[in-house]
């Protein structure tokens, strides 16, 4: 690809974009081997046809599409303060032999993460990544079990397989990653096959909770999974705006919000 040619140097920055879920000027620029103001132009057309969300220093991919489903990879790179905020909180609700479920998503993967040094553990997910990071977990005694299904582009594993294993499982303790949670529309997700499993988290539990960073707020997907009403305990970050936690309050009788620390 000639990447001088403004049209195809276009499609190789939202190509990038998509990967990643950010960019920066100056790295493009490098990477292109053209000018930052050229970048910057680029940029601007790419915002105006709506494909890129414009910030200080680079681009973000344009978010809110209620059918669109970003990728593993690109939600790894966003909100990674309040992601380890959200999942220590979360790792307070574990305790030794207790069985619990993981959703698929990468505030779940962060909690599995906190979960590799708690013993006796039964863990229950339809995440392939979160299986693989507990495999090797050094504390003893605990048993992985992942369940089988069709992989999506979040990395979930959905459809018949997945939940006919979760309808034969109940778990002391759930543990769901969303796409987005509001007043109106409950929690939701761009996948119609992720329905159905999530649904199943919630239910075969004596406790559900959800893990939402603010950012989620008001992001709607084009499917619901449950109403706010079917969440036990909510663990957001102290960005949640005022209105957020006045409806949340209304709705879940145990919301915590977590402060981020900046190293």
């Amino acid at each position: 690809m000639n990447e001088n040619l403004p049209g195809q140097r276009r499609q190789r920055i939202l190509e990038r974009v998509r990967a990643t879920g950010a960019v920066k000027v100056a790295e493009l620029a490098a990477e292109l081997g053209v000018s930052d103001m050229t970048v910057r132009r680029d940029l601007n057309l790419l915002v105006k046809a709506g494909e890129l969300h414009k910030v200080h220093g680079g681009a973000l991919l344009q978010e809110g599409a209620s059918a669109e489903e970003p990728g593993f990879a690109r939600k790894s790179a966003l909100q990674l303060g309040e992601k380890a905020a959200i999942a220590q909180a979360a790792a307070r609700l574990v305790e030794p032999g207790m069985s619990v479920a993981l959703s698929s998503g990468t505030t779940t993967y962060a909690l599995a993460r906190e979960l590799r040094t708690i013993p006796e553990l039964t863990v229950v997910t339809n995440s392939p990544r979160i299986a693989d990071l507990l495999h090797d977990a050094p504390a003893s005694g605990q048993t992985v079990l992942l369940t089988g299904g069709l992989r999506t582009v979040s990395d979930a594993l959905v459809g018949p397989l997945a939940t006919a294993a979760l309808k034969t499982l109940y778990v002391d303790r759930s543990f769901l990653g969303i796409h987005g949670f509001s007043g109106t529309d409950g929690l939701t997700t761009p996948n119609m096959l992720e329905v159905e499993v999530n649904q199943l988290l919630l239910e075969r539990s004596d406790s559900a909770v959800v893990l939402a960073d603010s950012t989620k707020w008001n992001l709607r997907g084009l499917y619901s999974i449950a109403p706010l009403d079917a969440v036990d305990i909510l663990i957001s970050d102290a960005g949640l705006p005022e209105e957020a936690v006045s409806t949340l309050a209304e709705h879940i009788k145990d919301l915590r919000l977590e402060q981020v620390i900046s190293e």
